[in-house]
């Protein structure tokens, strides 16, 4: 502990975890809708889109700049995956499995093809796994990333209701004259948002982990939207401190330590809801 508050005098380190812990806190938010409407991978083809767009983007001279190119694709690949309804011809896993090998794909042959870097596969390496990315962080990054999760936090709890509505009978919410085209749409949004950020923390691959595991962990121990909600919210956090804290103490990789942290959590949830479960 002693050797880690030492760390906190480094600004770096503060951006790390400030980020680290909002990011956490977005994607547990998300990530008990997304498992209850069985979109658990989204997060992981939309990262791919994110990784091919940055990779575009550092092809065209964009390398300082690339949220710019990120964002918007992602946005928009999102509104694709999640607001097409019944009438799209490709359906939910198959689109998602498409835009993801093939946004992976064409981003890592751009960087092989066009690339300005001596060191493509550490370049790639980060971005995939989210190694150091995550505590090279600018002052200016962590105030975007502050402004967004503040954003994403508040349109979550104002539109709780209206989310929990959709999660669960989406064609009931319809019939009860809930503009429910209108709040798929917003939650794409703030889906690519979070992905987004979510790649400086766990990197393009890991980031359904992020998702996924403190969604499915809550649910393990809890039963009601509200509760699983809070307390994935809460295991989120707590495993990102953790494994951020590891991380940096013991320079393991970030994003794979808060992921492992995410993967004992479940496994010891697991448990507590086999023993609760046989008394």
């Amino acid at each position: 502990m002693t050797e880690f508050l030492n760390y906190l005098s480094y600004p770096f380190v503060r951006y790390a975890i400030i980020t680290g812990t909002l990011i956490a806190l977005c994607s547990s938010l998300l990530g008990v809708t997304l498992v209850l409407r069985r979109f658990s991978y989204i997060g992981d083809g939309l990262s791919h889109v994110a990784f091919g767009a940055m990779a575009f983007a550092a092809v065209i001279g964009m390398k300082k700049n690339e949220m710019v190119l990120m964002l918007p694709a992602t946005i928009l690949c999102a509104i694709l995956l999640l607001c097409g309804g019944e009438k799209r011809k490709i359906k939910g896993d198959a689109s998602i499995a498409m835009l993801s090998v093939g946004s992976l794909a064409v981003g890592y042959l751009l960087m092989n093809l066009f690339s300005t870097s001596t060191n493509i596969s550490g370049d790639v390496c980060s971005t995939l796994f989210g190694s150091t990315s995550i505590l090279t962080l600018s002052r200016l990054e962590v105030i975007l990333t502050i402004i967004l999760s503040v954003v994403v936090v508040a349109v979550f709890l104002l539109m709780f209701n209206k989310i929990f509505s959709v999660t669960f009978d989406e064609s009931f919410a319809q019939a009860t004259g809930l503009r429910t085209n209108l709040y798929n749409l917003l939650f794409a949004v703030i889906i690519a948002v979070v992905i987004v950020l979510a790649m400086n923390l766990v990197g393009s691959l890991l980031i359904s982990a992020l998702v996924i595991f403190p969604a499915l962990s809550a649910m393990r121990v809890c039963k009601s939207f509200k509760g699983v909600t809070i307390c994935s919210a809460v295991m989120s956090t707590v495993c990102a401190l953790l494994g951020m804290f590891i991380a940096i103490v013991k320079g393991t990789p970030v994003g794979s330590t808060i992921v492992v942290v995410d993967i004992i959590l479940f496994a010891i949830s697991s448990l507590i809801s086999f023993v609760v479960g046989k008394k």
